[in-house]
């Protein structure tokens, strides 16, 4: 069965993710097939695998990957490594973590210089900003969606889906009020087609799941 015309506008938002520290080559090269098929906006994948997964796309889906990933709290050297090192290897877009510590410590002009470096060193592809939402307070979420606002990055985005909570209806409606000029990506949690159709309804762009794709393979 073929996705009806709102489904494959759905996919098109997706971005069919899987990061799973225990993933094999098989089942990166299945998400990639699915991507393909289903043409969603990319698949996102550990970065040790964007080589492999260029090589075998052949350019028919974009290639996400993320860098500082989990925690964040790497260098900004470090990010910026990642990330050239991801482009290098065939990355398309690039997904960051925020230092959570820094936010913690109010030192925003340091958050905001991080994220025009790594920008910087995606060299052209999509930047995505993760702030991990469920780790943070409203205040800390408004002052990210400013921060993101006033960088060079392409999106903000909610969360890595490895903590305690992923992307909130909430959440879509305080970065609808507060990002400015930049795009939305909600990840984490979103179980069901509703909760898919909700957020993209609510203001986001793209959609960070592994579990749609199967979802609308399953009918």
């Amino acid at each position: 069965m073929k996705p009806d015309k709102a489904l494959r506008e759905l996919l098109s938002h997706v971005d069919h993710t899987l990061l799973a520290p225990t993933a094999k080559w098989e089942e990166i090269r299945a998400t990639v097939e699915d991507g393909i098929s289903f043409s969603t906006a990319s698949v996102c994948l550990p970065a040790s695998y964007v080589r492999r997964a260029h090589e075998y796309a052949e350019g028919r889906v974009a290639l996400c990957t993320v860098i500082g990933f989990p925690n964040g709290y790497s260098t900004t050297a470090a990010k910026c490594f990642e990330a050239t090192d991801a482009v290098h290897n065939g990355a398309d877009e690039i997904d960051m973590v925020i230092n959570l510590g820094a936010l913690k410590d109010r030192r925003y002009e340091e958050l905001l210089s991080e994220i025009n470096a790594v920008k910087e060193a995606c060299e052209g592809r999509l930047l995505k900003v993760i702030i991990e939402t469920c780790l943070l307070t409203e205040e800390e979420k408004i002052r990210m969606c400013e921060i993101v606002s006033a960088s060079g990055a392409d999106y903000i985005k909610t969360s890595t889906g490895f903590s305690s909570g992923g992307a909130t209806r909430e959440d879509m409606r305080l970065f609808a009020a507060h990002v400015r000029g930049k795009k939305i990506k909600a990840a984490g949690g979103i179980a069901t087609l509703q909760d898919a159709e909700d957020l993209l309804a609510l203001g986001a762009d793209r959609l960070g799941t592994s579990r749609i794709v199967k979802l609308i393979k399953a009918l």
